[in-house]
């Protein structure tokens, strides 16, 4: 599967262990996060992520900042894309079986590395259950 990444100055460590959590499960990452603790502006590396997903160039996608909410704000302006904050897996589940989320937002100064990981998994082994969530997931867009 081939999964974007992206973060700012709150989750480099992060990042760094889910991309090798990832990797070493056969999965393609694209990194578009910064790798220091230097303050950086959030949406500049949640945009390229958001624009893969949307353009389907990643099948999904994960963001991290410090609450999380800047990130996933900055996601979900895109028209296809549903980017769910989460905070323990099973939000994390029911954002993939009843919105078809297709980021993670991940608020790091929230959450442990070891929560983060074992949030990700749950993100890309959860499929979208359909049936009657569909109608209401072709309502999300305002177009």
């Amino acid at each position: 599967m081939n999964i974007s990444i992206g973060n700012d100055h709150a989750g480099p460590e992060y990042k760094q262990a889910i991309t090798s959590f990832l990797k070493n499960l056969g999965h393609q990452v694209k990194n578009y996060g910064t790798d220091d603790a230097h303050s950086v502006d959030y949406p500049d590396f949640i945009h390229p992520v958001a624009k893969d997903v949307e353009e389907k160039k990643a099948e999904l996608g994960i963001i991290i900042c410090g609450s999380g909410n800047g990130a996933a704000m900055t996601a979900n302006k895109y028209q296809n894309i549903r980017a769910a904050l989460c905070w323990n897996k099973e939000l994390v589940a029911l954002s993939r079986q009843h919105n078809d989320a297709n980021i993670l937002s991940l608020p790091a100064r929230f959450i442990s590395i070891p929560q983060a990981i074992s949030m990700v998994e749950v993100f890309i082994n959860t499929a979208f259950e359909g049936g009657r969530h569909q109608s209401r997931i072709d309502k999300i867009p305002c177009s």
